[in-house]
């Protein structure tokens, strides 16, 4: 394999990498503005459509702008206020009950003390 080549795959291969990225954040995101199912799944086929009518691009150069130029149509477009699981963080529900301070002794035997 000569050196042009394997300058070649690597630069693919971190295109791809890019493209994969970008459309799993644009898909995650699109779940963000259309909450229900029922509305996400049309969203989710017309961005794979979008993804999809560019998949035999060969050119180097174009693939980079058009990889660019989708980056900056996300973060135009991302939600201003995402979607987070309750208990994750940044949830409403993380750390709504937080490990003991340290000395504080919690008994899991309650009602079940010596009475000697």
């Amino acid at each position: 394999m000569s050196l042009g080549s394997a300058s070649y795959l690597a630069r693919r291969a971190a295109q791809k990498e890019r493209v994969r990225i970008l459309y799993r954040r644009a898909l995650k995101d699109t779940l963000n503005w259309a909450v229900h199912r029922h509305l996400f799944y049309p969203d989710a086929d017309a961005l794979r459509e979008k993804f999809e009518a560019n998949k035999d691009v060969q050119d180097l150069e174009t693939i980079d702008r058009m990889i660019a130029a989708g980056e900056v149509t996300y973060n135009k477009w991302r939600h201003p206020d995402p979607y987070v699981v309750p208990w994750a963080p940044g949830g409403s529900k993380f750390h709504r009950n937080p490990t003991p301070p340290s000395g504080i002794e919690i008994l899991y035997d309650y009602g079940r003390e010596d009475n000697d």
